[in-house]
C-alpha cells in the first residue's frame, strides 16, 4: 500500500526526475564554437597590428621597393646563396630608387633592405594562411554560428584584395628613367586604409562574439542612436585622419618643417601650390600635405572633445568609460603627433605614431559598439 505525501516533499524523492527547463534556445541555435573563433579572431586581429607596425618601419627604412617582383608563392622562398642574392641585387640596380639615391649601396646594404620587405611580405602570408587553416577548420567541424560564414569569408577575401594592393603600391615606385625613388603616396594611403578597415571589422566581429545573441538582441532595443551617430562620424573622420597620416608618410612630408604651432615661421607653409596642376600639391607638396595634417587634427581633437562630452551623458557606465578611454587616446596621439613633429620624425616615435592611431581607431570602434549595444547595469552598478 502506498504511503501518502505531503505536498511539500520533494518530487525527486518518489523516484521521478523533474524535467529540466529549456533556456538560452536563441543561444543554442545559433552558438556554434562563438568562443574559439572569437580567439581564433583575437590571434588575426593581434597578426594585423603587427603587419601595421612592419609595414610602417619598413617605409620608415625605405626597405619597399628593394624587392622588384611580385611572386606570391615562389616569393616566400628568400635567396639560398650568394648568387641568388647578386640576382636579386642586379634587379634592384635597375630601379631608379638605386640610381637616384642608392648607389653607394653595397651588397650587404641590399640584405638588410631586403629582410625588412621579405618579412613585410612574408607576415602577409602567415595571416593568410591562419585565416585559411582557422577557417576551413570550423568549417569542417560544422562550429560556425549561424549567418557568420559570410562574415569570416569576407576577412579573407578583403585579406586577398590588400596583398594585390600591395603590389599595385610597389609597383608605382619599380620604375625605370622616371626619377621615381618612392611609391605613390595616395596608393600608400589606400594600403594603409584598407588595412586599418581589416582590422576594424575584426575588431567588431570580436566585441560581437564576446556576447551572447541573446545578450545583443536585448541591448540593441536600447541602443543609444544619437550617440551611435557621432561616434560614427568620430570614426570615420578619425579614418580621413589616418590616410592623411599615410600621405605624409608617403613623401616624408613630417620632416619637411618642424617647428610648431608655425610652419617656417609662417601659419600657412611658403609655397603651398608651387606644383602643377594645383592639385598635385595635396599629394606631393610636403609642405602642404603637413600643414593638412596638422589642421585635421585640431578638428578632429575638436569634434572628439563635442563627442567625447556627449558621451559622458550616456546612461551606461561602460559606454561612459570607453568614451573616456577613447578621448584619452586622441589627446595623447596628438600630444605625440607635436612631438613628432619636433623631432623630424625619427623611426622610434614615428612608429609609436602609428601604433597609437591604432589604439585609437580600436577605443572609437569599441565606444560606438557600446552606442549600439549597451551594457545594462542594476541598480548596483553592477552589469546585469
Amino acid at each position: 500500500m502506498s504511503r501518502k505525501r505531503s505536498i511539500f516533499e520533494e518530487v525527486s524523492e518518489s523516484g521521478a526526475e523533474k524535467p529540466a527547463t529549456q533556456t538560452g534556445l536563441i543561444d543554442k541555435g545559433r552558438g556554434g564554437a562563438r568562443r574559439g573563433i572569437r580567439l581564433w579572431l583575437m590571434c588575426l586581429f593581434a597578426l594585423v597590428v603587427v603587419m601595421i607596425a612592419v609595414g610602417g618601419l619598413t617605409r620608415l627604412t625605405d626597405s619597399g621597393l628593394s624587392i622588384t617582383e611580385w611572386r606570391p608563392m615562389t616569393g616566400a622562398i628568400p635567396p639560398l646563396s650568394e648568387a641568388d642574392w647578386q640576382a636579386e641585387f642586379d634587379k634592384y640596380k635597375q630601379i631608379d630608387e638605386f640610381r637616384v639615391q642608392n648607389q653607394w649601396m653595397e651588397l650587404a646594404d641590399f640584405k638588410t633592405i631586403y629582410w625588412w620587405e621579405w618579412g613585410h611580405r612574408q607576415l602577409g602570408r602567415v595571416i593568410g594562411l591562419v585565416w585559411a587553416v582557422g577557417l576551413a577548420g570550423f568549417l569542417v567541424a560544422r562550429r560556425i554560428p549561424v549567418g557568420w560564414t559570410g562574415r569570416l569569408f569576407l576577412i579573407g577575401a578583403l585579406g586577398g584584395v590588400q596583398g594585390a594592393i600591395g603590389w599595385w603600391m610597389v609597383s608605382s615606385g619599380v620604375t625605370q628613367g622616371e626619377s621615381t625613388t618612392d611609391v605613390a603616396s595616395y596608393r600608400l594611403a589606400v594600403h594603409l586604409g584598407l588595412a586599418f578597415l581589416i582590422l576594424g571589422l575584426i575588431a567588431w566581429y570580436v566585441f560581437l562574439l564576446g556576447r551572447t545573441e541573446r545578450d545583443l538582441m536585448q541591448a540593441r532595443r536600447a541602443k543609444e542612436t544619437r550617440l551611435f551617430g557621432l561616434s560614427t562620424g568620430l570614426l570615420h573622420f578619425a579614418f580621413l585622419q589616418i590616410l592623411i597620416g599615410a600621405l605624409v608618410a608617403g613623401i616624408d612630408a613630417g620632416r619637411s618643417y618642424t617647428d610648431w604651432p608655425l610652419m617656417g615661421g609662417q601659419v600657412v607653409p611658403p609655397d603651398p601650390f608651387l606644383f602643377e596642376p594645383a592639385w598635385r600639391n595635396f599629394f606631393e607638396n610636403p609642405g602642404l600635405v603637413q600643414f593638412i595634417h596638422r589642421v585635421t587634427g585640431y578638428l578632429l581633437l575638436a569634434f572628439g572633445t563635442v563627442v567625447w562630452l556627449r558621451g559622458r551623458q550616456s546612461a551606461h557606465r561602460a559606454t561612459q568609460v570607453a568614451f573616456n578611454a577613447a578621448f584619452a587616446a586622441l589627446c595623447l596621439q596628438v600630444v605625440l603627433g607635436i612631438v613628432t613633429v619636433l623631432y623630424g620624425a625619427p623611426w622610434p616615435v614615428a612608429i609609436l605614431h602609428q601604433l597609437l592611431a591604432v589604439l585609437l581607431w580600436v577605443l572609437i570602434l569599441w565606444a560606438r559598439f557600446l552606442t549600439a549595444y549597451p551594457v545594462a547595469a542594476s541598480i548596483r552598478g553592477k552589469s546585469a
